[in-house]
């Protein structure tokens, strides 16, 4: 595949440029820069959660430092649809690009959601866009086409510019059925297909998996049949907030049973408030009760929808799982439904929630309760049949998906060296005749860890990894003020080491290392404490590698008197 071709001079009047500043190698953290002479866009702006070595990450979100460097030519974010990995990073992001933002009517909802807890700077316009509607911006126009997928309002991207068009399918799926809106505007695709599509850059997700996504409508049937066999018991019923025809589909089938509903979780909290404010869920009268008043009815006549179902840790199943909820104590009887499918990494945390629950005595189902939000092998051969674009750029997953992308693309009759397998931060450079990758941007990740945008690294994350296996020692000492001799100590405190009660003995020769090491500093006469401070450190931790095999975090500290 082209991943690397020989550079060709294109005058800058005609040059488009492609710039993915993440998603490429990862499920998320989706941004992609689009740039034609003094202009630039950007599409999508995600976030990715943090892998299992992050301790005590929060988010990780693209580095924005090239736009950050060319912020007088950024006209706008275009924003695909409302998931986190599409819009994540918006509030860290426009802090620092501050420009204009455009999408659909429940993705610009979620964001004003998210904006309400990180403002953005003050003038920075968010517009809501409906679909066929173009927008105008700089060099590019983008028009918004109708798209399923697994939240409501997706949108593929059509953007027009000097040198052609080029479609960025953002996430979706081909649903004939759809339970909420319509199908997706194959018409559009084709129409555009006619006038020719320079490029195509589609979602690669699910490209591994043969045939077409089942429709939504499969799981409305299961759903039913499970309401039906469970009518004597209360429901739990845990899926992606985002949702929002899934738990449309809950409240509905709860109503026609006679059961009363209760939201619980946050983010479910907020993204149905959201959609019912914009008519995107109707709730039947008397349908919805508060959590408080659930205890007022009989369980068997009650639904909870909630979140967890990836097993997050604080999210609202997981903490009814490890019975720490404030409100909701799972009992024998219950039956529990996870209508969604664990993201990949998230295995052992969904089945550590099923195995909880189980043992509380509750009935776990968690099969024929989901279909993907992402289009299967046919569906994206389709969407590259209605478009014929000369240049195919896989995006949206890991190598391995792109890789198979690509593949299939070639086997469709495009030739190899019109297909793209870029890396975040390349620079493929276009126009109607010609295409390669001509240079690099600086790209790359910040992590998210409270407030703090950035301030944890790699050094940080390797003492907190040393912290989390080997544990702290601290050695304090009092040194006399001008003549540096010790007055108390050292003495030894230790956390995440040993139990120290048990291991006396050895705690006893770690204080005579770092005796022995300030003592050898005082024959040298050494009075700079940064010199002392390492002489401990150096010799406390030959020491504990030769007893222990261990190398925990060596604080030395020295007070003054």
């Amino acid at each position: 595949m082209a991943e690397a071709r020989k550079k060709k001079t294109v005058s800058k009047k005609e040059r488009l440029r492609i710039l993915p500043l993440g998603g490429l190698e990862q499920i998320g953290m989706n941004m992609t820069a689009l740039e034609y002479g003094d202009s630039i866009i950007v599409i999508d702006c995600g976030l990715a959660f943090p892998d299992d070595d992050m301790l005590g990450v929060d988010l990780v979100i693209p580095d924005v430092s090239w736009l950050e460097e060319n912020l007088s030519r950024v006209k706008a974010f275009f924003i695909t649809h409302g998931h986190e990995d599409h819009i994540g990073a918006l509030p860290y992001v426009l802090q620092r690009v501050p420009v204009p933002v455009y999408g659909t009517r429940l993705t610009m909802a979620i964001i004003e959601g998210k904006l309400e807890e990180h403002p953005a700077p003050d003038g920075v316009k968010r517009k809501v866009v409906s679909y066929g509607q173009t927008i105008n911006a700089g060099a590019f126009s983008v028009e918004y086409i109708r798209v399923n997928h697994s939240i409501v309002d997706a949108a593929a991207l059509a953007i027009g510019t000097p040198v052609g068009t080029l479609i960025h399918t953002g996430d979706f799926k081909i649903d004939y059925t759809p339970l909420f809106g319509e199908p997706a505007d194959l018409a559009r695709f084709a129409e555009l297909g006619k006038k020719g599509v320079l490029a195509l850059l589609c979602e690669s997700t699910n490209i591994f998996r043969e045939g077409f996504t089942v429709s939504e409508q499969w799981v409305r049937k299961n759903i039913d049949t499970m309401f039906a066999e469970n009518q004597n018991s209360r429901i739990i019923v845990s899926t992606f907030a985002s949702n929002v025809s899934r738990v449309q589909l809950i409240i509905n089938t709860a109503a026609k049973y006679g059961k009363k509903v209760v939201v619980d979780g946050r983010s479910m909290v907020n993204i149905l408030s959201a959609a019912v404010e914009l008519g995107y869920i109707q709730v039947p009268d008397h349908c919805l009760i508060s959590i408080e008043d659930l205890k007022r009815y009989p369980k068997e006549q009650t639904v909870l929808i909630t979140t967890g179902s990836q097993g997050e840790s604080m999210a609202s199943l997981s903490r009814m799982a490890a019975n720490i909820h404030r409100k909701v104590k799972i009992e024998p009887g219950d039956t529990i439904i996870l209508s969604s499918a664990p993201i990949p990494g998230n295995e052992k945390a969904v089945a550590k929630v099923i195995n909880d629950l189980q043992q509380l005595g509750a009935n776990v189902i968690f099969q024929d309760t989901h279909v993907s939000g992402h289009a299967c092998r046919e569906e994206i051969k389709l969407i590259y049949a209605l478009t014929k674009p000369k240049y195919a750029i896989p995006i949206h997953g890991e190598h391995r998906h792109r890789q198979e992308h690509a593949h299939m693309v070639h086997e469709l009759g495009i030739p190899e060296e019109d297909i793209f397998l870029l890396h975040s931060g390349d620079v493929l450079e276009m126009n109607r005749d010609y295409a390669a990758v001509v240079d690099q941007v600086p790209v790359g990740s910040l992590m998210v860890d409270g407030l703090g945008v950035g301030d944890v690294g790699n050094i940080v994350l390797r003492d907190r990894q040393t912290l989390a296996q080997h544990g702290i020692i601290i050695a304090v000492a009092v040194l006399e003020r001008g003549t540096n001799q010790l007055l108390s100590g050292p003495d030894i405190v230790t956390r995440g080491f040993v139990y120290v009660r048990e291991n006396e003995e050895l705690m006893e020769e770690a204080q005579s290392v770092v005796l022995n090491a300030i003592m050898h500093c005082q024959d040298r006469h050494v009075t700079d404490w940064s010199k002392i401070k390492n002489t401990i450190r150096d010799d406390l931790n030959d020491f504990l590698w030769k007893r222990m095999k261990r190398s925990p975090v060596i604080l030395p500290i020295i007070m003054e008197a």
